[in-house]
């Protein structure tokens, strides 16, 4: 079954499937799911590469999900990283999430807490 969506579902994600390669920067302001491979930046309000999922090139976005491979830099506010994931680069986050995962070789940059805030506890 197909899904399409129309000029008035401005919050259907974008796909990359299984087995698709994209050379070229991905920029939307919804959810990106990556299932194959990107050569380029991805921008979104959600990022999710999935298990199998490349991508080579620079992640920002609000939520990253990460199931599959990232080899470059991501700037974030939250970032969940999740068994079998790979990263090469640099995280910068507010808010990491780390689940059974081994195969971190990144740098680690928390975001400093902005002033006049108070920590979530």
């Amino acid at each position: 079954m197909l899904a399409f969506t129309n000029a008035d579902e401005k919050q259907s994600p974008t796909i990359v499937g299984a087995g698709c390669v994209l050379n070229g920067d991905i920029k939307t302001n919804h959810t990106v799911q990556i299932h194959g491979t990107v050569h380029g930046n991805v921008s979104a309000t959600t990022v999710v590469i999935g298990r199998g999922g490349n991508v080579i090139g620079d992640i920002t976005t609000n939520t990253l999900f990460l199931h599959g491979n990232l080899e470059g830099d991501a700037n974030v506010n939250s970032a969940n990283v999740f068994a079998n994931a790979t990263m090469k680069g640099t995280l910068f986050y507010k808010t990491l999430n780390i689940t059974g995962n081994t195969g971190l070789e990144c740098k680690l940059s928390k975001a400093p807490k902005e002033k006049g805030k108070k920590d979530d506890k």
